[in-house]
């Protein structure tokens, strides 16, 4: 059962290899260990897109099932390519072999789901997007059609295991990548990452130019992921001293965490940014910058004790044209 409670891409992959028997751990683990806690993008105007625009979704979903040791397979573009017809039907195909083999299947709906179930007869997908109990009808016909023009699926396959320290130093080497990388989705900058996505985010509230739903949903978002981050890290204390140092970073950031959740209402069944919290808000995440910063920092010393074979040996082909 997919519960919304982090990234809906975490919420639905966690509900996926739980059922499996691929993942034993607890959701903040899995968000820490795939890096997907780690992801923050800001659109310059605080749209509510910007909690899922963290980058081109198979790339940036690659790298973590990678590090859980799981094959994968997605597909995804936009609806209005003169193709789509043709993925749309092979994708429906694959997707209802993996749920003849028990698993269930990423989907866009928007946001992330999980499609656990078919009826061929009235040629329809069982959904569940983490909010309703009751699944929702998707017809194979609609596959993939939604109103932000963009679809994507991903299944699952076999497990290699992997050691958790190795999972764990992995992930702060996803972590370090994020921080760094200001834009995802070049040539586009509307949308910021990592360090950059603070800026962004601060001058958005300063300007008083943006979307209010999507600056509380933002909010909220960042809080969930903060606090995973917290607890993942107090999860592996004693392992490397640079890696306590960079929780008590993040453990003054949860004091901020708990700060900034009263910067919001509940207005007209949507939650708000209250405005007289809004200057409380800029300085809260000056600083939330700086502790991210510092802890960075530490994972970057932890990362060069060891050798990076991924990102230190060249590919044979795909890095560089063939001579």
């Amino acid at each position: 059962m997919v519960k919304r409670e982090s990234k809906s891409y975490v919420d639905s992959l966690y509900a996926i290899l739980t059922h499996t028997g691929q993942f034993q751990g607890t959701k903040y683990v899995l968000a820490g260990y795939t890096g997907m806690a780690f992801k923050l993008s800001v659109h310059r105007r605080l749209l509510p897109m910007s909690v899922t625009t963290y980058g081109q979704w198979g790339e940036a979903h690659r790298p973590g099932i990678d590090n859980l040791g799981i094959f994968t397979i997605w597909d995804g573009g936009r609806t209005r390519h003169a193709t789509f017809e043709y993925y749309q039907r092979e994708a429906v195909n694959w997707v209802k072999r993996s749920l003849d083999e028990g698993k269930g299947v990423i989907y866009w709906i928007p946001e992330f789901g999980v499609i656990h179930g078919y009826d061929d007869a009235d040629r329809i997908f069982y959904v569940q997007d983490g909010w309703n109990k009751e699944p929702q009808i998707l017809l194979y016909d609609n596959f993939g059609l939604n109103f932000t023009g963009f679809w994507y699926c991903q299944v699952f396959g076999e497990q290699v295991r992997i050691s958790e320290k190795d999972m764990l130093l992995e992930s702060l080497r996803l972590a370090i990548e994020d921080w760094d990388i200001p834009y995802r989705l070049l040539p586009d900058r509307n949308i910021a990452s990592g360090r950059m996505a603070y800026d962004v985010w601060v001058h958005a509230l300063q300007s008083g130019d943006y979307d209010e739903s999507g600056a509380a949903y933002l909010l909220e978002s960042y809080c969930q992921s903060r606090t995973e981050i917290h607890m993942y890290m107090q999860d592996f204390r004693g392992i490397w001293n640079e890696l306590d140092q960079a929780c008590a970073c993040y453990d003054q950031l949860g004091t901020l965490i708990h700060r900034m959740k009263g910067c919001m209402v509940q207005q007209d069944n949507r939650r708000m940014l209250r405005p007289d919290a809004v200057d409380e808000l800029i300085q809260d995440l000056l600083k939330a910058k700086e502790l991210e910063e510092q802890a960075i920092h530490y994972f970057r010393i932890i990362s060069l004790k060891f050798p990076d074979r991924k990102r230190s040996t060249v590919p044979r082909w795909g890095a560089h044209s063939a001579r």
